[in-house]
Formats: structure tokens, C-alpha cells, sequence
């Protein structure tokens, strides 16, 4: 079965599909290969959906993928190990170079907090070994992953399969088996659904679906909550502010519009955003991404990488591209 699906905050770059938060998709297109698919029925309340991350730079120079990230938890398997990674506030990079892959479960916002069942703020800025939920199981769901793509790989070595659709079929194998591998890993440990958990996710969801909902007091209002019971609510399940969603919310919008190769009036869309005028935008947008907005439009300006802006993780140790 073919369980490729749409995505809620998906952009396509010459017919691959980046993420929101994936900064310079159009680059990043053409350095690895970004593939998402749909949760089961039966783990549709927890996770958002699985993305398969591979790249083949073998020969090439390095290359350094700067993500925004969003307020979601994911569970990552890869070749130096099994993480949970949690809410990341800052900016940070991946480092990709030689061949590779990653499967990766995106939870839903909140929706992780079932299987921690400890406040998501724990986990903010933090990976954790999967082992530490799962146990050994973990390991064996992760190499029984990374054997699955390398069976892929042989099959691109030798030039496809005969009678098939060669490599890609090879791949969309390789996508089911590996995604059947990590949801019998979470459906070994699926815990009751949590309403408060649901409803966190339908926060998250309503604060990026609609640019109106600017300042806590409004999303308190929309939502029947007091703003002290939205603030405890998000840190116990969100794992960051309701203000903090909203930030990154507007940031992502803001990327990706200057992402775009268009030509934009930033004073226009400073006021969209609910920003105060284009220079709380600039900054707010400086701060986080390393360079300002009109430079980053700049195809060839760099992403900043000092002090607090950025960080450069080593390859296996890296965060997630979701």
C-alpha cells in the first residue's frame, strides 16, 4: 500500500517536498532526498507522520542543512543510534557528507507526552537514547531499519530491478518496511489516548493555520482557557510557550515567503504577521536565522552560524530534518 500523503506545512521545489523550517529548500532539493508518509490509523492521534531522510554526497563536498524547527517532538533511528529529540528553541545545522539515511517519527504536538508521561519540558533542547521509552527494542527496530534501506542501496548499485520501476520501487520497498518496523515499535508501547494531549494539538494546529492569532490573550479567548491554565498546558505538553509557537509560527511564514524568489514588501508583510512595524520583523528575524531578512532573500548570502544563532552538530549526532 502506498501510504504517501499530504502533509500539513509541506513545499514543493521542483516536485520534492521540503517542510516549513527547511531554510534554502531549493538547495536542500538538490543535496538529499525528502519522503513523508502517513501514520496508521491506529497511531494517528500520536504522530503527525513519518519522514525518511537520504542522501548520497559521496564524491561531493559536504553539505550543511540549516533547520527552523518546530514544536514537535521526534522519534529518529539512524546509523549511530536510536534518539528521542525534543523541542528545539534555537536555530540549528546538519551536517551531511558521504551516504546515508534517517526514518524519523514526527509526533503530533503535545502528542508525545502520552509515551513520556512526564512534562515535555523535560525534554526541550535535549536528545535523549530511545531506549530510555522503549527499550531494547529500540536497537533492534533500528537495525532492522537501516538493513531495510541497505538492501535499497544495493539495488541502486546495480542498476535497478528488472521488470519493475528499478530504484524507485526499491525505495517505496524499503519506505513500507521501514515504517512498518518503527509502528510496530510504537504500537508495542501505545499508550491511552490523552485528551489534554489532543487538545494541545489542536492549539498548536490553530496557531499556525491562522496568522490572526498573535497574542495569548486572543488564543485564551478562542480556546475557553484562562492564559495561565494555555501556559501550563504547553509546558507540560508542548514542551515551549503558547507565545513561543506563535513566534515560530510568523518565522516560518516569513522564511518561506523569502524562500520564495519573489520580490516582497516586507513593511506589507511585517504587518500581515502582527508584527509592529518591519523593523520588529528584522529583528525578531536576525536574531533567530543569524542574517536579516532582505539577505536572506539574497540567494547567495550565508546563513549565520555564530554564537547562539546556530549549532553545528556532528554527523550521527545531528537533529532531525523534519
Amino acid at each position: 500500500m502506498n501510504k504517501r500523503d499530504s502533509y500539513p506545512d509541506h513545499v514543493v521545489y521542483s516536485g520534492v517536498s521540503m517542510g516549513r523550517g527547511v531554510l534554502r529548500p531549493g538547495l536542500a532539493a538538490t543535496r538529499f532526498q525528502l519522503t513523508r508518509t502517513v501514520p496508521c490509523a491506529e497511531l494517528a492521534p500520536f504522530v503527525e507522520f513519518y519522514w525518511i531522510l537520504r542522501w548520497d554526497l559521496r564524491g561531493q563536498q559536504p553539505h550543511e542543512q540549516t533547520i527552523l524547527p518546530h514544536p514537535n517532538v521526534n522519534l529518529a533511528f539512524e546509523a549511530s543510534g536510536a534518539g528521542i529529540y525534543g523541542v528545539d528553541r534555537r536555530l540549528f545545522t546538519r551536517s551531511l557528507s558521504g551516504s546515508g539515511r534517517v526514518l524519523g517519527a514526527r509526533f503530533r504536538a503535545g502528542c508525545f507526552r502520552p509515551f513520556w508521561r512526564a512534562p515535555i519540558s523535560e525534554l526541550t533542547n535535549r536528545v535523549v537514547p530511545a531506549d530510555r521509552i522503549f527499550g531494547p527494542e529500540a536497537e533492534e527496530t533500528r537495525r532492522a531499519i537501516m538493513r531495510a534501506d541497505a538492501a535499497c542501496d544495493d539495488v541502486a548499485r546495480s542498476g535497478g530491478v528488472a521488470g519493475t520501476g528499478g530504484v524507485a520501487d526499491a525505495l517505496a520497498d524499503a519506505d513500507a518496511v521501514m515504517t512498518e518496523r518503527a509502528e510496530a515499535l510504537l504500537c508495542s508501547v501505545r499508550p491511552e489516548r490523552d485528551p489534554a494531549a489532543e487538545q494541545a494539538a489542536e492549539l498548536v494546529a490553530r496557531i499556525t493555520a491562522d496568522p490572526a492569532l498573535r497574542r495569548v490573550d486572543q488564543l485564551a479567548a478562542a480556546s475557553g482557557m484562562s492564559a495561565r491554565s494555555l501556559q501550563r498546558l504547553f509546558a507540560d505538553y508542548v514542551g515551549v510557550s503558547p507565545k513561543w509557537v506563535m513566534r515560530r509560527a510568523r518565522l516560518h511564514e516569513a522564511a518561506e515567503r523569502a524562500d520564495s524568489g519573489e520580490l516582497i514588501d516586507w513593511a506589507e508583510l511585517a504587518a500581515d504577521l502582527g508584527y509592529a512595524d518591519q523593523a520588529h520583523l528584522t529583528r525578531d528575524f536576525t536574531t533567530t536565522i543569524g542574517v536579516p531578512p532582505t539577505h536572506y532573500a539574497a540567494p547567495s548570502e550565508p546563513l549565520g552560524r555564530a554564537g547562539p544563532l546556530g549549532r553545528a552538530r556532528p554527523l550521527g549526532r545531528a537533529r532531525p530534518v523534519s
